[in-house]
Formats: C-alpha cells, sequence, structure tokens
C-alpha cells in the first residue's frame, strides 16, 4: 500500500476560481504535493499572480482565463487542456457568484441569472467536459465547492443557497452515473470562511453576528482551512470516496 496518499506528482489539475480565497489556497497546495495546476478565473492577471506565487515555491502551475458563467470559455478551457495535456487528473470547481445579500422575494432577475448562469450552468459544463477527458483515460476526480448554505440556506442568501444545494444533488448526480468509469465525484461544504468572497458576510453586522453565534469553535475560517479537504479528496487518500459532502464549518450545523 502506498505510504503518500496524498502525493499528486504527475497529475493534472484545473482549479476554478482560483485567483484568490479558498481557491487560491487549493491551486497552492495541489501544486506543493506535486500536481500541475491550471490555475483558472475570469481575469489572466490575477491567475499569473497565484502561478508566479506557485512558481516562486517550487512548484508548477500555468495560468489560463475561464469565466464560468461563459460557456464558450468553459469549450476553450478543455480544448486548451485537451490540446497542451493530452490528460486531466483533477477538477476542482470553485468558482462562484453570489451578487445579492437581500431578502430572498426582493431577488433581482440579473442576480438570479447570473448566480445560476455560474453556479450551476458553469459547473455542470464544466464537471461534463472535466468528465469526458477523464473517461478516456480511465478515470479521474472531481471537487466541487458547494457551501453549508445548500443544506441549510444562509441568512439574505436564498438563490445563491438555492444553488448550493443544487450543487450537492449534482455532485451526488455525476458521482453515481461515473462511477463505473472510474471517476470520483464529491464535494466541498464551506462553512463561514473569511475570503473577499465573502466580505458581505462580515460587514454585514446582523449577518455576521447570527452566523458566529452557531459555530462552536467561536470562529470562522481561514482559506487555508478548506484546502485540505480538498486534497484528501482529490488524492489516493480518498480512493473509496464518491458522492460525499464533506463539510467544514468549525460546527456550524451540528
Amino acid at each position: 500500500m502506498a505510504t503518500n496518499l496524498f502525493d499528486l506528482t504527475g497529475r493534472i489539475a484545473l482549479v476554478a476560481g482560483a485567483s484568490r480565497g479558498i481557491g487560491e489556497a487549493i491551486a497552492k497546495l495541489l501544486a506543493a504535493q506535486g500536481a500541475h495546476v491550471i490555475v483558472t478565473s475570469r481575469r489572466i492577471e490575477s491567475c499569473e499572480k497565484v502561478v508566479a506565487d506557485i512558481r516562486a515555491a517550487g512548484d508548477s502551475a500555468e495560468a489560463f482565463a475561464c469565466h464560468l458563467g461563459d460557456l464558450a470559455q468553459i469549450d476553450a478551457t478543455m480544448e486548451h487542456v485537451r490540446r497542451t495535456h493530452g490528460k486531466l487528473h483533477i477538477l476542482v470547481n470553485n468558482a462562484a457568484a453570489n451578487p445579492y445579500l437581500g431578502h430572498i422575494v426582493d431577488t433581482d432577475l440579473v442576480s438570479f441569472q447570473k448566480t445560476l448562469d455560474v453556479n450551476i450552468r458553469g459547473y455542470f459544463y464544466m464537471s461534463v467536459g472535466a468528465a469526458r477527458m477523464m473517461r478516456e483515460q480511465g478515470g479521474g476526480a472531481i471537487v466541487n465547492t458547494a457551501s453549508v448554505a445548500g443544506i441549510s440556506p444562509g441568512p439574505w442568501q436564498g438563490i445563491y443557497s438555492i444553488t448550493k444545494a443544487a450543487i450537492i444533488n449534482m455532485t451526488k448526480s455525476f458521482a453515481k452515473e461515473c462511477g463505473p468509469d472510474n471517476i470520483r465525484v464529491n464535494a466541498l461544504l464551506p462553512g463561514l470562511t473569511k475570503t473577499k468572497f465573502a466580505g458581505a458576510l462580515f460587514t454585514t453586522e446582523h449577518v455576521h453576528q447570527e452566523l458566529m453565534g452557531k459555530i462552536p469553535l467561536g470562529r470562522h475560517a481561514e482559506p487555508e482551512e478548506m484546502a485540505g479537504a480538498v486534497l484528501y479528496l482529490a488524492s489516493d487518500a480518498a480512493s473509496y470516496t464518491t458522492g460525499a459532502c464533506l463539510i467544514v464549518d468549525g460546527g456550524m450545523t451540528i
């Protein structure tokens, strides 16, 4: 039996939404474990900064711009991976949209559509593109970043919570149908994490107090505290784990 179950040497990993926060932490940890990481996000400049940090640490990465709300960019990203590397071992869907914070009945159509386009359609078609390559090569691992809001709706986060619940079911659906192709599909469900993306949850006082009051550990998480869970799900340590939704929330959902 292998002694280093977390070794990713020789594997190609694509991390979507990796320009900052949780995605950046995931990209850096996967690279540190030996993977060649394709860092993607909407802005190539932000991706290149993360890549520079990874290379400065002696690890391997490249940048490629991809907006998950744009199907043409998803297709271009998958074509780039196929043409450049010919294979894909790991996909991490971490990009997300949450443009609206407020009462669910006041959700505007633009925010509604943007949230669905990225969080559901984007994750779905990234997973389709990756799974097709993985099926050809004999297997792989997909990890979707959902949220504890997908289990219990977050305050003033109605449409976001709905899409995260959809990601949880999407994860299980892909796991069930792709399992025979040796493709494992799992989800990370973060709790309250200090990122720019989650900034409104920290600056809106009544929302922040409500969330903090539910956390037994008494503090929010840092992005790096999410990366280890993704490493587990993407690595051989999780070789018999598929369809799982790993909650990392400081006990918030107890």
